[in-house]
């Protein structure tokens, strides 16, 4: 499939993106902590691709495609891993390029559900959802319900709940020389 052919056929090459996504793409949400953000704890939705670096061409119309993103080794440090991942984490690619290409050309595995959940969450934020307790609790639920119900995920929920309590117990207490 060469990049000169998705001029010809669009409404082929979008099925063809759709199912070549369903294999190899993923929508996730990556959660951490930060000090940088007001609640202690950072919301990062992310789109991205994989294929062994020597099938990159397919990550091109991809990318080409969506408009957006960028494509990079998968692992810097890890000189066996031979795959190229394209990436798009800017939250306006996402919302308005990103998700509106999957609305139109839909996944047809369980994949589509956390595309569903995805888009969600990007919506919540763009509204500031994240930046308030009650609407990143919201994305946080809806986050771990992805992927698996949060099953590779390094931190329980409850852990993530007991961190966003405790950090703002200490935003609200009054500093005092007691």
């Amino acid at each position: 499939m060469g990049a000169d052919n998705q001029q010809e056929r669009p409404g082929e090459i979008n099925s063809y993106i759709s199912g070549f996504v369903d294999g190899e793409g993923c929508f996730s949400i990556t959660i951490q902590k930060s000090a940088n953000v007001k609640l202690g704890i950072q919301v990062i939705p992310e789109f991205h691709v994989s294929q062994h670096q020597n099938r990159t061409e397919v990550l091109e119309v991809i990318k080409k495609k969506l408009g957006c993103g960028y494509i990079k080794p998968n692992d810097y440090q890890n000189p066996k891993d031979q795959t190229s991942v394209y990436v798009v984490r800017n939250i306006n690619d996402l919302r308005d390029k990103v998700i509106p290409f999957f609305q139109k050309s839909p996944l047809i595995s369980i994949k589509q559900k956390d595309f569903e959940k995805f888009s969600q969450v990007v919506g919540l934020m763009k509204e500031g959802g994240h930046l308030k307790k009650d609407g990143l609790v919201t994305i946080l639920k809806i986050a771990y319900s992805m992927n698996f119900s949060g099953k590779y995920r390094k931190q329980k929920l409850e852990d993530i709940f007991s961190h966003l309590e405790s950090s703002e117990t200490v935003r609200r207490k009054p500093y005092s020389k007691e």
